[in-house]
């Protein structure tokens, strides 16, 4: 087979497996993510359900590419809006963060559930999920990392006697050169920040909060304080 034809291979393979996303993606969008059939997209896209298999073996392999392509570009979407403003102070740094989480959820409403809202009945996520799922968190981590530098004071307030061995465990699975008091509020952090979000996202505000920029931007500039970002 010449380098020509594996190339215009390659590049169909590209094209057919976009086309499968985008109308799993539609599906989603109308149905949820528990109604989601290979057979429809094959049906919607004039494929047979064996040609389909072929690229997806199954309904949780489409999935899971689905759950990827959400992580990394929600993850995507954060470090864009951290890198707009890389040189200022940490606070502004990790409020800009959380903002680009919040623009892409209420831009991307469906995938924003996939990833974060009810758990889709008999589908477990492959450990292939959690690089890409990671990265926002990466990023919250680093900032608070990048405030610490020089800091000889500590400002976080001692953990429960009962929560110090979780905490070290979490610390040394996330980052092992940050005290625990830090790492469990970020965890903490990290949980309220994509509760605000799906609070909004989901109708939970509604009649509640009606200034929803400057509630969220007041909320994250709390969560930023709350694990030592001033």
């Amino acid at each position: 087979m010449s380098s020509t034809t594996r190339g215009a291979r390659a590049r169909a393979r590209i094209e057919v497996t976009a086309a499968i996303k985008d109308e799993a993606r539609r599906q989603l969008a109308a149905e949820g993510a528990a109604k989601l059939s290979l057979r429809a997209v094959a049906r919607e896209l004039g494929m047979v359900s064996s040609a389909l298999y072929r690229y997806f073996p199954s309904r949780d392999d489409l999935l899971t590419a689905l759950i990827i392509d959400a992580y990394d570009s929600l993850g995507e979407s954060a470090e864009a809006a951290h890198t707009a403003v890389a040189d200022a102070d940490p606070v502004r740094r990790w409020v800009a963060v959380c903002d680009g989480v919040r623009g892409w959820a209420l831009a991307h409403p469906h995938e924003y559930a996939l990833i974060y809202g009810s758990p889709v009945p008999g589908y477990s996520a492959p450990e292939t999920t959690v690089p890409a799922a990671a990265r926002v968190g990466t990023l919250l981590i680093d900032i608070a990392r990048d405030a610490r530098r020089g800091r000889t004071r500590p400002v976080e307030p001692p953990l429960p006697a009962d929560l110090r061995p979780e905490a070290e465990r979490m610390t040394a699975d996330l980052a092992p050169d940050l005290p625990p008091e830090v790492v469990a509020a970020l965890v903490a952090a990290w949980a309220q920040l994509y509760g605000l979000v799906g609070f909004e996202l989901f109708g939970q505000f509604h009649r509640v909060v009606e200034e929803r920029d400057a509630f969220f931007r007041h909320a994250v500039t709390r969560l930023a304080h709350s694990v030592g970002l001033d």
